[in-house]
Order: C-alpha cells, then structure tokens, then sequence
C-alpha cells in the first residue's frame, strides 16, 4: 500500500511557513496562518511568532509496537524533520501518550529553538521533565491547570479539562489530558487534544467565541485497545454546539488501526450545518 503523500513536505513546506513568515503585515489584520502537521500537530503562525500543537513528527510508535500484536503501522508519509523547524516559539502537550508527547519530536525542536517554551498538562510535569531530560524546574516547561489563564509570548492560554476516556485528575485535583484555548491578535482557537464529549463541555467552551476549532474524529473503539475520542459525528455536533466559526478535523491518517474517513465528518458536518475545513497534510490554510 503506498502512503499518503503530503500535499507539501519538507523543503517545500519550510519554504512555505519563511515566505508568509515575511509577508505577514504587523497590524490588528494580519493572517493568521495554519499548517496541518499530522495527527493532531498543527502549526500557527501569526505576525511571525510560531506556536505548534502536539506535534508527533518522528516514527517511534511504528518503532516500539513493530513486533507487537498492535502495530502501530503507518500510513502517511511524514510531512518534516522537526529538527528542521525554525523559529518557534512555543510547543503544546496536550497529555503523556507519546503522539502528543514524543522525545524524538520534541528533543530536537528544543534543540533547535532554544527559547522554546512547552505547555502542558501541571499534574503531568515529571512525567514530561523524565521523557525530555529536563529539570523538574526548567524555564522551558510551563503546567498548567483548568480554568487557568496564562500569557506566554504573544499568545494567552486558557486550560480546559479533556476526558480521554474520563476526566481524569491526581491526587491535587489537577488534569492529566487536557485542551486549549488560545487567543493571538484577533483569533481564538480552540485546540481540544484527545477528548470525547463531557457533560460541562459546551458550557466551558461556548463562551469563547471560539473561531477554529482542533477537534479528533477517530472515534471511540475498545477494541483498538487504546483510549477513545470524538467520532466524526460527535466532532460535527460539538463544533456547532461550542458556536465554533470553523471546525477543522485532527486525529487521523497516520496509523492503519486508529484511523477515521474525513468524509464521514463532511457528511455530518453537512447534517448539522456545520462550518469545517479538511486539510491535506502540509497544506496551509489562512484567515
């Protein structure tokens, strides 16, 4: 079977993000530029600050479950060598599963970008400090809780719980999987991590005024034996119950057994009269 091919990759793509990077106008008008990565890992660009969301840009899960009875076999072709991935600013681990927090993703763009700050999940700091060999206390680690409000850089960050299956907390009561909402000049995005729908969800995040919205459309299946999210149904109802302006689907075409058909989400989409966009890996898509 021959692998999804990236619509841009590697040099084509890091030619893309330096030519709007320059372009970009400083201004209240400036686009605000997206680039689907893989998986859930999306690149943000606004006035040429870079903010990257649960990047997995590496092979590690095909690597560690290749003799295993759940292979993680790849399908998609991989869109960049995050060692190559220039100016960013700020990174985000939505939770500890190693395609939203990988060593070999993340060592190298820390590597790469020194002022790299990363965003996480508190209850989850020494989990994330041992897989990056970090200091419980580095300046690049910043946890944060639900409900919390931080700025960091250009960008403001607000927590919101996710339940991947459950909302599930330490014994501080802090979340161990968690979402985003961020604010950067006049958008708002809301970046969900692996969440199924829970019962105060639409209330948190109604009042956002949320413009695009990062949703998983994998589904929620025991026997792939690993934790569940959104389907392409419930991700159509959610965007359209959270008021988001656009929903753009994530969590799909990279391994065979935990994969979804974004043409299933169209046609949901469609049902709820929901506003989408299906992007193609390494495609950029602009506000």
């Amino acid at each position: 079977m021959s692998l999804i091919k990236p619509i841009q990759q590697a040099d084509a793509l890091l030619a893309d993000i330096e030519s709007v990077r320059h372009s970009s106008e400083s201004s209240d008008k400036s686009p605000l530029h997206i680039w689907w990565l893989g998986q859930s890992g999306f690149l943000i660009q606004y006035q040429g600050k870079h903010l990257l969301f649960d990047p997995y840009l590496s092979d590690s899960l095909t690597t560690k479950y290749a003799q295993t009875d759940k292979p993680h076999t790849r399908i998609s072709e991989l869109v960049v060598d995050p060692a190559l991935l220039p100016e960013i600013n700020i990174v985000t681990s939505s939770h500890n599963h190693t395609d939203h927090l990988d060593a070999e993703t993340l060592i190298p763009i820390l590597a790469k970008n020194p002022g790299v700050q990363l965003i996480f999940p508190e209850a989850n700091r020494a989990f994330v400090a041992n897989r990056l060999g970090l200091p419980l206390d580095s300046t690049t680690l910043i946890g944060m809780i639900d409900g919390q409000t931080l700025d960091v850089d250009d960008f403001r960050f607000h927590g919101v719980s996710a339940a991947h299956n459950e909302v599930e907390r330490d014994n501080l009561g802090q979340p161990k999987f968690m979402g985003f909402v961020v604010n950067v000049g006049p958008y708002t995005l809301y970046h969900s991590g692996d969440t199924l729908w829970y019962h105060s969800m639409v209330k948190i995040l109604k009042g956002f005024n949320i413009d695009v919205a990062f949703l998983p459309i994998n589904g929620n299946k025991p026997e792939r034996r690993v934790a569940g999210n959104l389907n392409p149904n419930e991700a159509a109802h959610l965007g359209v119950a959270i008021d988001a302006k656009l929903v753009i689907p994530h969590h799909y075409d990279l391994f065979a057994f935990n994969t979804a058909d974004p043409a299933d989400f169209v046609r949901a989409c469609e049902q709820y009269q929901t506003p989408y966009r299906v992007m193609q890996l390494g495609e950029r898509f602009s506000l």
